[in-house]
């Protein structure tokens, strides 16, 4: 059962504790600074990258060919320079460095790239990130360092997924899921103790060198609140709150509030199935919310409004004009004339259905629990009747085609890797609109980075005209920080974000004692 701190007995205790003027100790107690504790809200279900692991590149246990730095840009990790492309665009060769070990101490190689991605694209292995792969079609060794991708097709954004991470090809003699987690990362694992912490130790095989932070412990705590009282307490060096929880910890002695721009997007799914799928009451939601309202009034802030899929975080193709305004009365309009009328209790039916559905959102997210409501407070306001449903992902998963989401994703890497999968044709929603298709597909396959400017404004254009969700904000992160150390770099974060990914520990081996 939870048991918190009233908000201002909170910021009573964290004002007391800002006089001290000293630093606050370490969650473990260690004087050099040699481990950390972070608190994280959602617990990996794997620790392999073929199973989703470390979707966006930071996994600390793992590198990829590539990752991403801070100002968006791909940087070589296990390649030796940027992949180059073939004239046709259906192929890219990748050079690997030398002198790098996985952390059991066997040396990388060709092998274990090909190893990894011929698993990924085996149906047989069962490996979840296939699909987001569907236009790769081989990969082969060139020579003792060097590797070549095959594609179906172009595909511009395709140097983005070589940051999975990359395994032993001595692993895959057994089913994926009993894979153990050996990478040539900064980190190796310990201890996962399901539902409570996942315990890892410096790897000292790492070819960046050995980390200062030696142990690095995630706590799982699914509850925002539950999360911020513990780190009141002490338990935590780190986590990710929403920005009200965070805020009385600004005035607190040997901590950081800290704030990042994320490409991280919130947006109501609409099924085509049932209510939902009806153009005229998708169109008349979107003119329904109050987007700037939201974040403003709900976020502190913390954000932007957003009404496609593209977000501020990406200027080279977010168009800027490419926006829902606020329009209560035309929504009312839309409806009128798709022939929903009010009924006595305020809601509209058509042919004796009701404008009535059901809006899941994950328990224990306080942002998504806001937006939610929020965006439920504005159909009702035009007569449609959304359930608010607070359940747990296992719960959620089974009714995506059902069921209307506030669902979270995005990234600022690339605008493919977000509206490609939840907007082109076979998206998990039932959403089809040729227009879109074409777009995307034309920002996927061309090349040239102009060209793939002009594809993305024609999609957002498209979209606008016929949507296929209610895109409502992209959302700011905010953590505390225990003051202790030195390193931290702000990025753009991605959707997925915490102490094994993304926010201000995504560069953590490189974090110094203070």
């Amino acid at each position: 059962m939870r048991s918190l701190l009233p908000p201002l007995v909170l910021a009573a205790v964290l004002a007391v504790a800002g006089c001290t003027g000293a630093a606050t100790p370490n969650a473990e107690g260690t004087a050099d600074g040699s481990s950390i504790v972070i608190a994280d809200s959602t617990e990996p279900a794997t620790l392999n990258p073929l199973l989703g692991y470390g979707r966006d590149g930071v996994s600390k246990i793992y590198d990829g060919l590539y990752e991403h730095r801070a100002d968006r840009s791909l940087r070589p990790q296990l390649a030796e320079d940027l992949p180059q492309p073939a004239a046709d665009g259906l192929s890219w060769t990748v050079r690997l460095r030398e002198g790098v070990k996985f952390s059991d101490g066997t040396t990388f190689g060709p092998e274990d790239v090909v190893a990894t991605y011929r698993a990924l694209l085996d149906p047989a292995a069962g490996a979840t990130e296939r699909p987001r792969y569907a236009g790769l079609t081989g990969v082969e060794q060139l020579d003792v360092r060097s590797v070549r991708f095959t594609l179906a097709k172009p595909w511009a954004a395709f140097p983005h997924m070589l940051s999975l991470g990359v395994l032993p090809s001595e692993a895959f003699h057994v089913p994926l899921k009993e894979v153990p987690p050996v990478g040539t990362g900064p980190y190796r694992l310990v201890e996962w103790r399901k539902g409570d912490r996942l315990v890892l130790e410096a790897n000292p095989e790492h070819a960046g060198g050995l980390p200062e932070i030696r142990k690095l412990t995630v706590v799982f705590v699914p509850d925002d609140n539950t999360r911020a009282q513990r780190m009141q307490a002490g338990e935590f060096d780190g986590a990710e709150l929403p920005a009200r929880l965070a805020q009385p910890f600004t005035s607190a002695g040997g901590m950081r509030v800290v704030t990042h721009r994320s490409a991280d997007l919130r947006a109501v799914t609409l099924p085509t199935g049932g209510v939902t799928g009806d153009p005229a009451l998708r169109m008349a939601l979107n003119l329904a919310v109050n987007r700037a309202g939201l974040v403003e009034n709900l976020l502190g802030g913390k954000g932007s409004p957003a009404s496609t899929p593209v977000p501020d975080t990406m200027p080279e193709f977010a168009d800027p004009a490419a926006a829902y305004q606020y329009d209560k009365a035309q929504a009312e309009l839309l409806l009128d004339q798709a022939g929903w009328t009010r009924g006595a209790d305020g809601v509209r039916a058509r042919e004796g259905v009701p404008a009535r559905f059901t809006l899941m959102y994950p328990i224990g997210d306080v942002v998504r629990a806001d937006l939610a409501t929020a965006f439920a407070a504005d159909a009702k306001a035009i007569g449609v009747d959304v359930q608010l449903a607070g359940l747990s992902w296992e719960a959620i998963w089974p009714r995506l085609g059902a069921d209307a989401l506030l669902h979270g994703s995005g990234t600022p890497f690339d605008p493919d890797l977000t509206a490609y999968p939840e907007l082109h044709t076979d998206n998990p929603w039932g959403y089809r609109n040729t227009r879109v298709d074409n777009a995307l597909d034309a920002g996927r396959t061309l090349l040239d980075p102009a060209q793939r400017a002009v594809a993305y404004r024609q999609f957002q254009h498209a979209y606008l005209a016929a949507p296929g969700m209610v895109v409502l904000a992209a959302v700011q992160h905010t953590y505390v920080l225990r003051d202790n150390w030195t390193g931290y770099q702000e990025v753009v974060d991605p959707h997925t974000h915490g102490p094994l990914s993304w926010g201000p520990w995504w560069n953590l081996e490189k974090w110094s004692a203070r």
